[in-house]
């Protein structure tokens, strides 16, 4: 049920592909609270086509834009300020993509090109995108930035290669920046640790149901569904949440306080593995 959380507000999504995706469901989310906003995503991935069916659902119009490069994303808040009749107040950076990780190379190899691309695409774009929206004065005073983070970023998970890094990076962007970005103009930045959710991207990673098992079994609540994700996100881009900033915020069921679960542990004890 709709509360009108976000009447009024007006902002900017980037990474919406298709109705699995994370994104898609913030930004339905963020619709059927009364937002506006302008949704994004790389010139190839707007090549599928899915994301003109949120577009329409959603009242809302799609700009293309690499989000690793400064001219497009100047370009790219011009024109969603022009659209929405003035500045934003919420940002959702919800990018990750890894080519070492796509093509299965092991971490003790890993390409450094690739490397550097993973870094690029899903850590440093957001220190991007923020840069840009404070030198163009694009975001509202007490304006929200939410980034999707992972565990990873604190734990080894073995085949989640070098996504940790830059998640790990990613959270540090959100620290630092936030510091600045909260004294300047009173905006707030925050990262939300999702757990493992069946994305299309999420799907990619080698080993993901065992993650996704792994973690549904060991979280006391179950793992997080991305509806889930979706009213936190919402959550965070309310002024409910003002006075919260450069928080990493574990939306996993519990998952990240946990060292093991009695359910675990019985299927240890099924499987023999006590003896």
């Amino acid at each position: 049920m709709a509360n009108n959380l976000l009447k009024g507000k007006k902002g900017l999504i980037f990474g919406a592909l298709d109705e699995h995706s994370i994104a898609w469901k913030i930004a339905e989310k963020a619709h059927a609270e009364g937002a506006e906003f302008v949704l994004s995503n790389s010139p190839i991935a707007l090549r599928m086509k899915d994301i003109y069916q949120l577009a329409k659902k959603t009242n809302s119009q799609v700009i293309a834009a690499d989000i690793t490069e400064v001219s497009e994303l100047e370009d790219l808040f011009e024109e969603t300020m022009q659209i929405l009749g003035g500045k934003i107040d919420f940002i959702l950076h919800s990018v990750g993509m890894s080519p070492n990780v796509r093509k299965n190379i092991p971490y003790h190899e890993l390409n450094y090109d690739y490397l550097e691309k993973t870094l690029d695409v899903s850590a440093i774009s957001l220190h991007k995108v923020l840069a840009v929206a404070q030198r163009l004065d694009a975001i509202n005073d007490w304006g929200s930035v939410v980034t999707l983070s992972y565990i990873a970023a604190q734990r080894t998970f073995s085949s989640y290669s070098d996504m940790a890094h830059a998640k790990a990076m990613l959270e540090s962007i959100v620290r630092q920046f936030g510091y600045h970005y909260g004294v300047n103009k009173k905006i707030r930045i925050n990262s939300i640790s999702q757990s493992p959710t069946r994305t299309t991207a999420g799907a990619g990673v080698s080993g993901f149901n065992a993650f996704f098992h792994y973690a549904d079994d060991m979280s006391p609540l179950g793992n997080a569904t991305s509806d889930s994700c979706a009213d936190v996100c919402v959550t965070m881009f309310s002024d409910y949440t003002k006075m919260i900033t450069m928080q990493n915020i574990y939306n996993d069921g519990g998952f990240s306080s946990m060292g093991i679960s009695n359910k675990l542990i019985e299927k240890f004890i099924d499987c023999g593995c006590n003896e």
